[in-house]
């Protein structure tokens, strides 16, 4: 049988846009996970938080978040311009929604790396568009150091993501897979497997509907 090329009908489908949530504690990979993907994979777009934490010095302004004051993020939130919203670490996050929404309706993937609060609030809202991935370290001793190597965060700052790190995981069953990062590239390697089958099903497909009309109204000679 030939192999089908990226032109055939079939590539053509219309497909409704996803969107992938992972989440996971700090320093178990998910944003080095999500970083991967963004960079291998042109149908994801990163949806941009915004936080009113310090910006740290490897981050960059509009590509990893937009940093506002909290007066600005109350009233982003009083208005209804945020999916999702969440108190992380005594700082806020959310998702902004104009964004998020116009994706889904174009067929765009969307990709949130976001804490389980925001997940629970994006599931509760759009449930049949959430594809949601927990990405487990393989014990709180690499987690910790994880956490060392990044060099980032003060030990102070350690500690508290660690103590919270538990409260996070146990939020485990909530999502719709879990995959333990014991090394960086099988994991990465899941969740794209994860994506690959989520794009593919049915219900996310609604042009399907016409393709197998005209597949039914084919005349063979």
């Amino acid at each position: 049988m030939r192999p089908m090329t990226q032109t055939s009908p079939v590539a053509e489908i219309q497909r409704r846009g996803l969107m992938l949530v992972l989440s996971s504690p700090s320093g178990a990979g998910k944003s080095t996970i999500a970083h991967n993907l963004l960079e291998s994979d042109p149908r994801f777009s990163l949806s941009v938080s915004v936080t009113t934490r310090q910006r740290r010095g490897s981050e960059i302004e509009g590509r990893h978040y937009h940093f506002i004051s909290v007066d600005e993020f109350e009233a982003r939130r009083a208005s209804d311009q945020l999916l999702e919203w969440a108190e992380v670490h005594g700082n806020f996050y959310g998702t902004p929604r104009k964004a998020a929404e116009a994706a889904m309706r174009e067929g765009r993937d969307m990709l949130f790396d976001i804490d389980w609060q925001g997940a629970r609030q994006l599931q509760e809202q759009a449930r049949s568009d959430i594809v949601s991935i927990f990405i487990l370290p393989p014990s709180m001793a690499e987690l910790k150091n994880r956490l060392l190597r990044r060099n980032e965060d003060s030990g102070e700052t350690i500690q508290m993501r660690l103590k919270n790190a538990r409260v996070e995981i146990e939020r485990w069953r909530d999502y719709d897979y879990v995959v333990v990062n014991y090394d960086l590239n099988q994991a990465f390697s899941e969740v794209q497997s994860i994506v690959e089958a989520e794009r593919l099903r049915r219900d996310r497909r609604p042009g399907l509907f016409d393709f197998t009309a005209a597949l039914l109204a084919e005349e063979l000679d």
